[in-house]
């Protein structure tokens, strides 16, 4: 069967608006620059019939036509790269988010400094080179050097690309041996979750704390459910509409709660497949493998919820595996989890009302 897509009349106008400004664009670049044979005619054609004067300001108001768009167009691309390599300040993806997400943990923020370190480094080689390149094709160009010389050896040079890698090499591999360690040594746990990956949710325990134990699912509105399916969502997951507050594809129908200032760690396996953990926000990625028992920590510095994706390719619902992680006080965790032991849902409830009321009293005070 075809299958057609349909445009709506404000897209539509879009799209002709954007067709029609590319092609006028087209037309002035052949004008200003000549690169059209028919152009070129139509300019001996004024050289020959119109005067000096009008053919000069015939000739420069096209020329500044194309300027002011040529221009208005460099505008335009300058800042567009402004706003993808721009600070990604936000604990979810953002629409053309460049940059990494802004860091809610120690190992996060040790990652942002190496990821920025070895971009330096990056650049200066990419700068070197070019320039060296751009030396060479100059300098040593046929025009220049009609003789050119036969040495083939040069102990010096060879000895400087040899140690300087060396060294390169040894200056990136220090903090990132120290970062590794660092991420792989747990420290002790104030806080044990353990998470479970299925197809396709997450199932989390909370061994600290008795049987307190959830699933954690996307949380889909009419949007995502075709309508053959709706009747028989389910109602805990499935929303008519979701709220501001929930992204889409990353909401979900229950948040893993943990404190703010404490060592968490995960525990992380997985039922049939590989999936993997993943927490931008807190530098977290860690493999879900059936059979086995993987580990890694975090410490959260703000209180809030943070988003996250499975990390490995696990199915056809591997688009559909949302984390969240909802960062609370110490006396929120607690309460909540004194309600959840019997009721999560419930405990989810209260937890929110609780978090708009000290919200509330915090605008108040400001």
């Amino acid at each position: 069967m075809r299958q057609y897509v349909s445009i709506t009349d404000d897209r539509l106008g879009i799209i002709n608006g954007g067709i029609h400004s590319w092609q006028k664009f087209q037309s002035d670049r052949k004008w200003a620059f000549g690169s059209d044979r028919r152009t070129g005619a139509f300019m001996e054609h004024a050289k020959t019939h119109l005067d000096g004067r009008y053919r000069s300001s015939f000739v420069t108001s096209h020329i500044e036509t194309f300027g002011k768009r040529a221009v208005a167009a460099a505008a335009a691309f300058i800042a567009g790269l402004i706003g993808l390599f721009g600070p990604a300040l936000a604990d979810k993806p953002e629409p053309w988010q460049m940059g990494l997400q802004a860091a809610n943990a120690p190992i996060m923020r040790d990652i942002q400094w190496f990821h920025d370190f070895t971009l330096v480094i990056i650049v200066a080689i990419m700068v070197l080179v070019t320039v060296l390149l751009g030396y060479v094709m100059v300098r040593f160009r046929a025009s220049a050097n009609p003789n050119p010389s036969k040495v083939s050896h040069n102990t010096t040079v060879e000895i400087l690309w040899t140690i300087v890698p060396i060294v390169i090499l040894v200056i990136i591999a220090v903090p990132s041996f120290r970062l590794l360690y660092k991420q792989l040594e747990i420290p002790k746990a104030d806080l044990t979750v353990k998470a479970i990956g299925n197809q396709w949710s997450w199932n989390y325990e909370y061994p600290d704390h008795g049987d307190l134990s959830f699933n954690q699912a996307l949380l889909r509105d009419h949007a995502d459910l075709p309508e053959a399916e709706r009747k028989d969502a389910d109602p805990a997951n499935f929303r008519e509409k979701l709220k501001p507050s929930e992204p889409r594809l990353l909401a979900v129908n229950h948040e893993v709660v943990v404190p703010v200032g404490k060592v968490i760690v995960m525990q992380v396996t997985a039922n049939k497949v590989i999936h993997s953990w993943a927490l931008p926000s807190f530098g977290v990625k860690v493999d879900a493998v059936p059979g086995r028992l993987n580990e890694t920590w975090f410490r959260p510095e703000r209180t809030g919820i943070y988003y996250g994706q499975c990390s490995e390719l696990c199915g056809r619902g591997h688009a559909y595996m949302p984390i969240a992680v909802r960062v609370v006080t110490q006396e929120q965790f607690d309460a909540w989890v004194k309600t959840a032991q019997d009721d999560v849902d419930e405990a989810n409830k209260q937890l929110s009302a609780a978090i708009e009321k000290a919200r509330a009293v915090e605008v108040a005070k400001n």
